[in-house]
């Protein structure tokens, strides 16, 4: 056999070997990523990297669930209670936006508790909770989310990914659920608000779910004009 037929050869079998890398997701035969994957350019506006919990600390409730990121998101256990993350540098306390996606796995109680600072006064968005489906602000004048002028209802499914944005003004708190406006708060002059003990922890800015697992991802702040 001739070096020419040799080298031919060899380059064959090299193309057939790169093809069948190719055709099985890579060494080890891993699959490539399902098309509802989202993989953005992280900015300076992203919570969290996609990566590592990088910022945050797993909130230390006690009987939580584990914390870990898998792939491009975070994974919230269930626990006995509440197991969630909090947000360990600078956040304003208001004039701003926070957007971000989340799903609930298992489990039927809030899968996206998010906790946040009102001006001065800390508040807390449940996005499922009460047997799954209500939505709103707790506290308002005592008043959890499941009793209050912001009580909301809506059918969410297992597995599927929610787009969730809390806007928060000086007297104005407003959410979005895919866009569609689930929470429509105007502070009034005698209204208080505040948050369940059993969510303390989250302070300043935390998300938490109850009793459910739960995954975050593409969790974003952005700053807003007054």
């Amino acid at each position: 056999m001739t070096n020419r037929s040799v080298a031919a050869g060899t380059a064959c079998w090299l193309i057939i070997s790169i093809l069948m890398i190719c055709c099985s997701g890579g060494p080890g035969g891993k699959k490539p990523a399902d098309d509802n994957t989202v993989f953005p350019e992280y900015d300076s506006t992203y919570l969290f990297n996609g990566r590592d919990l990088d910022g945050w600390e797993i909130t230390n409730f006690g009987p939580q669930g584990p914390v870990y990121v898998s792939g491009t998101a975070i994974v919230l256990g269930m626990g006995e209670g509440c197991t969630g993350i909090t947000w360990k540098k600078e956040f304003p306390e208001m004039n701003y936006r926070i957007s971000l996606e989340a799903r609930r796995l298992a489990g039927n109680d809030f899968f996206c508790g998010i906790t946040f600072p009102a001006g001065k006064e800390p508040c807390t968005l449940i996005v499922g909770g009460w047997g799954g489906t209500t939505v709103g602000l707790s506290t308002i004048n005592s008043m959890d989310a499941s009793e209050n002028q912001t009580t909301n209802f809506m059918e969410f499914e297992k597995e599927r990914w929610y787009r969730i944005s809390l806007l928060v003004h000086a007297d104005t708190i407003r959410a979005l659920i895919d866009d569609e406006v689930a929470v429509d708060f105007v502070k009034g002059k005698h209204d208080e608000l505040s948050i369940r003990p059993e969510v303390g922890l989250s302070k300043p800015f935390g998300i938490a779910s109850w009793y459910t697992t739960a995954q975050l991802r593409n969790i974003r702040l952005e700053k807003l004009e007054d």
